[in-house]
């Protein structure tokens, strides 16, 4: 009887055990169907996800700003966006949200934005230089936006203002047909449109966003409030595996492409997950930035919420330290170490 006792508890406990390998914790996770949403991807596809306990579900969203929402009120775990004027406002409201890890940077020397020109503008000799654009229109994709402060830097260094240019607010798809028909002079666009640009002859690279704003915060990983604080142990192991698919990403590169140890499979990942379908232009694209410690450009950040302040788009007092919360990024590395290069 003592036998069996033992024999049913033992059973029982295994079943517990087995029950609590197999059940895993949800997390949703926000994408708009970017490039830069590769880093999920990888960490889904090669089983990362998996190893932490986490049962990824991916939520298809318009714009990163359409995030802010759901992620204030616990629909959503994670998003992935720039930090915009309506991020800023959104914290300054009260609304609980943190950023924890960089997504896309601009890195210096393997820029994925760049400040497109028309054309005819650059053939014909009638803009040399971003000092050439006074007066004229650039499309960005809206007041607030990570962009504009970008094209505030392209403004600043050649010595003229923000207000110098006229701005058109055009989604990156949108600035294909408005550099054909004449409808704009130039733009700043992000890769996988700046490569379609070029393809179609709609218009040439006057600069590399990198040569004016250098390693610029782009976009980041965003954490809802209930995630990073009722759910810390899910959120950290989600870092954790978050950060191992970014060192894979970055041991792919070679120049910000993927042509180094383990790009075919990331290429493949890529192709089958994200807008970008060819795999001979994922290849030869120039790839957003992803620091594989997920150490975040803090100066970036602040330049960027300064300017926002500056025009009136964010009027309250919140500061971007307010919002950055690097201890999950800090606990990974804990455990995986600093990143080295294969």
């Amino acid at each position: 009887m003592r036998h069996l006792l033992r024999t049913t508890i033992i059973t029982s406990a295994m079943a517990l055990m087995a029950g609590t390998a197999l059940a895993a914790d949800k997390v949703t996770m926000g994408i708009v169907n970017a490039v830069s949403d590769g880093v999920f991807f990888i960490a889904a596809d090669k089983g990362y996800f998996k190893a932490e306990g986490i049962d990824p579900e991916f939520v298809e969203f318009d714009t990163g700003a359409k995030m802010v929402a759901p992620l204030g009120a616990g629909q959503l775990d994670v998003g992935g966006g720039a930090a915009s004027a309506g991020l800023y406002n959104a914290i300054d409201r009260g609304i609980r949200i943190r950023i924890v890890a960089d997504k896309a940077t601009n890195v210096k020397g393997a820029p994925f934005q760049f400040f497109m020109v028309r054309t005819d503008l650059i053939d014909s000799g009638k803009v040399k230089t971003i000092a050439d654009m006074k007066g004229r229109k650039v499309a960005i994709t809206g007041a607030g936006g990570s962009d504009a402060s970008v094209l505030n830097e392209a403004m600043k260094s050649v010595g003229l203002t923000y207000n110098d240019v006229e701005k058109v607010y055009l989604g990156f798809p949108q600035h294909i047909p408005a550099l054909q028909n004449g409808a704009i002079d130039g733009s700043i666009t992000t890769e996988p449109t700046t490569t379609n640009i070029l393809k179609l002859g709609a218009g040439k690279v006057l600069t590399g966003n990198d040569a004016f704003y250098p390693n610029a915060q782009t976009a980041t990983i965003i954490f809802g409030g209930d995630f990073a604080e009722k759910r810390k142990d899910v959120a950290h192991r989600f870092m954790k595996a978050y950060l191992r698919a970014a060192r894979d990403f970055n041991d792919a590169l070679v120049d910000g492409r993927l042509q180094g140890p383990g790009g075919e499979e990331i290429v493949s990942i890529y192709a089958k997950r994200t807008v970008i379908k060819d795999p001979a232009v994922l290849r030869n694209m120039v790839m957003a930035g992803v620091n594989p410690d997920g150490k975040l450009n803090v100066d970036s950040l602040k330049k960027d919420l300064a300017f926002f302040k500056e025009t009136g788009d964010v009027t309250g007092k919140v500061e971007a330290t307010q919002v950055v919360d690097e201890s999950f990024a800090e606990a990974a590395l804990k455990e995986l170490g600093p990143y080295k290069k294969k």
